[in-house]
């Protein structure tokens, strides 16, 4: 995968309302033009037409094709070579059979079923997969269940459980994980705890509904000052060392390097972008 992702704040965009594709952009690292779910059955045509109308910026845009195997997957891969884009994201994918069917493009699996929480792993193994996301409440609508939350706002097991798997799996082949939306626009604190804690495990980026919700998925990926400096003054005394060392009173291995590592360049990301803490 040579697509270097532009930030860690992802955001939905209906592709039916082409009037908020340049706002999205605006606001967001990502736009993902969705002509899944965001868009009823009856305006799936004008969806496609909007997005071939209105280009934005293919190296900061995803589209969310509908689901393979049905008949307005095809239609919008009819639709995207009328385009410039060449990311995808794949909903309820479930096996690397189709991601390899789109073989000219560059494909998010997005993991929301049963199924596909089974084979996600094989599926991200084939070359044109970039990423994985999941998905909560497709996910437990396929259980025959009705809440993928509790009534405190945290995950249930199973969708954690699926969460976990699209982590690892993610991260064994080498791929970005995306985290999932948090549906409770209104709720920025319980966004930001969930955000924190998906930088804190190793998502690469959280995804967005609402506007609004950008900021502060970009406050929890960018490191604090303290953060920065801990893990650049780390990094600097590595070359001092063979193997293990102490460092302020702590043992650093490579996994707390990697570790200094990564704060460093989450702090480059969110500097150059202007959202830096």
């Amino acid at each position: 995968m040579s697509w270097e992702m532009p930030g860690p704040a992802w955001l939905f965009c209906p592709a039916d309302r082409p009037e908020r594709y340049e706002k999205a952009a605006a606001a967001a690292d990502v736009v993902i033009i969705d002509l899944e779910d965001g868009v009823a059955e009856a305006d799936k045509a004008a969806a496609r037409e909007a997005l071939i109308a209105n280009p934005q910026d293919p190296e900061r845009t995803v589209v969310r094709v509908n689901a393979a195997g049905t008949v307005e997957h095809m239609l919008d891969l009819d639709a995207l070579l009328r385009t410039e884009y060449r990311r995808l994201m794949l909903p309820k994918c479930e096996s690397a059979e189709q991601i390899t069917r789109l073989a000219d493009y560059e494909v998010i699996a997005l993991i929301e079923s049963p199924l596909g929480a089974m084979a996600v792993g094989r599926a991200v193994m084939v070359r044109n997969a970039i990423g994985v996301m999941w998905g909560a409440e497709d996910l437990v609508a396929a259980l025959g269940g009705n809440s993928s939350r509790h009534a405190d706002g945290s995950y249930r097991d199973v969708a954690l459980h699926v969460r976990s798997q699209s982590l690892l799996a993610a991260k064994a082949y080498g791929k970005f994980a995306l985290d999932s939306v948090f549906l409770n626009i209104a709720d920025l604190e319980g966004l930001a705890q969930e955000s924190l804690d998906a930088v804190a495990v190793g998502f690469d980026a959280k995804v967005a509904i609402h506007p609004s919700q950008v900021p502060v998925i970009r406050r929890a990926y960018a490191p604090v000052a303290k953060e920065v400096d801990w893990a650049q003054r780390l990094l600097a005394e590595v070359p001092n060392h063979r193997g293990v060392f102490t460092f302020e009173g702590r043992m650093v291995d490579m996994p707390v390097i990697r570790h200094a590592e990564r704060i460093v360049q989450r702090a480059q990301v969110a500097d150059s972008a202007g959202y830096a803490s």
